[in-house]
């Protein structure tokens, strides 16, 4: 089964509007960041900017986001005739998407989840607390490399560039 032309426009508008929400609310958590790195002035500051993270990543906009990448690529994979590895910059799509959602979930997610729960906790002492700061340093470093990668994807899939040959690349 193959999706009509103006099936595809709107896959295509789900697609561009679930990538939006990821990339957008990536770029929102690192100015979240950087209001922790210029210092809080209290621990209801730090603890609120902790609780908007939380609820720009896992509430509303970055899981939808990604998770609307997900089943759009799918469907576009599946249903139209770019396929799953027809076009190597689709299969590099598909690892970013799969390591992005998985470090997400797994390392990203908990880290913030760390820092809501101290912050909460204990206020602004929270940023003397070791594993607040590792948790906040290493959120920080890993939603750069991910921003990074989801940017990337975006690029390759505006120019589809015409990957060589495995073989070609030894030469």
């Amino acid at each position: 089964m193959r999706l009509s032309i103006s099936m595809t426009k709107w896959l295509k508008c789900l697609h561009l509007l679930a990538v939006t929400g990821w990339v957008g609310g990536a770029i929102s958590l690192l100015i979240l960041h950087f209001l922790r790195f210029k210092g809080v002035e209290s621990g209801n500051e730090l603890y609120g900017i902790d609780r908007a993270a939380h609820l720009i990543d896992m509430g509303v906009v970055v899981i939808l986001g990604a998770f609307g990448c997900l089943l759009t690529g799918l469907l576009y994979s599946a249903l139209t005739n770019w396929g799953f590895f027809r076009h190597r910059w689709v299969l590099i799509k598909w690892i970013i998407t799969i390591f992005c959602i998985l470090s997400g979930t797994f390392l990203l997610g908990p880290w913030e989840t760390t820092m809501l729960n101290i912050s909460h906790k204990f206020g602004d002492t929270a940023l003397e607390i070791v594993k607040y700061n590792s948790s906040m340093y290493l959120n920080f470093w890993f939603g750069v490399l991910q921003l990074i990668l989801l940017i990337f994807a975006m690029f390759i899939s505006v120019f589809k560039p015409r990957l060589r040959k495995m073989t070609n690349l030894t030469k």
